[in-house]
């Protein structure tokens, strides 16, 4: 039996190395590599009561590089504190405030997200503009100067329709050095980059913090309403994308980042528990599957190393255990961390899978989906 679950192990971490799209490697894209043309780029930034972080996001969109005309459409989400009046005093004082346009949210109709609902308003009031791109991002994310111009050229030169960045996520406390960089490595193991550029795979991921999109990509895929009511809105609209035809391009990135700190274990719980059961389209089953797997995955090989008193499971657990220290190490890097964070990645597993389970809770109790006071995964009658 032992011998048995240490052969399962190590098979199931040869086909995560050498099987999965090579998902844990982490390959970014040069800056300044790509010679590319002028483009008109409208940004479109739905934003709730982010006084906090908004000023900063402004300021980097409008210090962009490159041949580009670029308006930013920041849609004020009925924010209750000043985030329209930071946005645009932002703008005007680096003397940029007529390429800021500022809307106010009508009220939200039944069937869509808050954000989706902004969003959408955003893309039809930049249609004037008549952009070669739309750029869809957060209210908290910081861009460098060449970020802009990095999207277009990928865009550009690899004939893509949808290009994403997973944009560099706060990491500074001790939860968020535990805990943050597991969240990008287990979001590129459910959407591995290369097969999500693979037009053949069905495989489709995105990253809605840095999001850009040629506008006849988006209306072929049935525009912002085509997904209304989506709660991981981005991999939603990546999907569509493909299925009519678009090609897509999703990776790390170091010219993007976000400013917004997790408070702690709660907050980073929280932001699994958002989406974690909808990812399972809420189904108990799949639920109770994903748990064994990822038991089997993450706590299995380490348990047979430690603890079995028979050479063989132990030898093949600790290879296992080895082989998932090695995928972890390249995310680990991205972010500046020692690899000894590495070997935590059992116990980070045993967190996720806990947010997960709560995030089914949370879903049953009419709580899915919640953020900034609203419901965005209703239970479906």
């Amino acid at each position: 039996m032992l011998l048995a679950a240490g052969i399962l192990v190590l098979l199931i971490w040869a086909y995560l190395l050498f099987g999965r799209g090579n998902f844990w490697r982490i390959e970014i894209p040069l800056s300044g590599s790509v010679t590319i043309p002028s483009a008109r780029i409208a940004v479109i930034i739905p934003a709730r009561d982010e006084a906090e972080f908004i000023g900063q996001s402004v300021t980097s969109l409008l210090r962009q590089m490159g041949p580009h005309a670029v308006h930013l459409f920041l849609v004020d989400d009925a924010s209750s504190d000043s985030t329209a009046q930071i946005a645009a005093a932002a703008a005007a004082s680096i003397g940029r405030a007529s390429h800021l346009t500022i809307m106010e949210s009508q009220p939200l109709p039944a069937g869509w997200s808050g954000k989706l609902w902004a969003v959408h308003q955003g893309v039809e009031g930049a249609r004037e503009f008549e952009p070669d791109f739309f750029l869809f991002t957060d209210a908290d994310v910081v861009h460098r100067p060449e970020n802009l111009s990095l999207l277009v050229a990928l865009a550009q030169s690899q004939k893509r329709d949808l290009v994403s960045f997973m944009v560099k996520l706060h990491c500074a406390s001790f939860a968020e050095k535990l805990l943050v960089p597991a969240f990008v490595y287990f979001f590129f193991k459910l959407y591995p980059p290369r097969w999500t550029a693979e037009p053949h795979r069905a495989t489709a991921g995105a990253a809605g913090g840095c999001l850009l999109a040629r506008p006849a990509a988006l209306e072929a895929a049935g525009g912002i309403a085509a997904i209304r009511g989506q709660v991981i809105d981005d991999c939603a609209l990546a999907a569509r994308v493909k299925r009519n035809g678009g090609r897509l391009w999703l990776g790390p990135s170091e010219s993007a980042r976000s400013i917004r700190p997790y408070s702690g274990f709660r907050g980073i719980g929280s932001m699994v528990s958002r989406t974690a059961f909808n990812q399972l389209h809420h189904s108990a089953l799949l639920l109770f599957a994903a748990t064994l797997g990822m038991a089997a995955t993450y706590l299995l090989p380490p348990a047979l190393a430690l603890f079995s008193h028979r050479l063989a499971p132990s030898l093949l657990g600790g290879v296992a255990w080895l082989l998932m220290t090695i995928s972890f190490l390249p995310i680990l890097r991205l972010y500046r961390l020692s690899p000894l964070w590495a070997i935590t990645l059992p116990l980070i597993a045993v967190f996720y899978m806990g947010a997960t389970i709560h995030s089914a809770w949370r879903y049953w109790a009419g709580r899915g989906g919640e953020w900034k006071g609203r419901v965005q995964d209703p239970v479906r009658q």
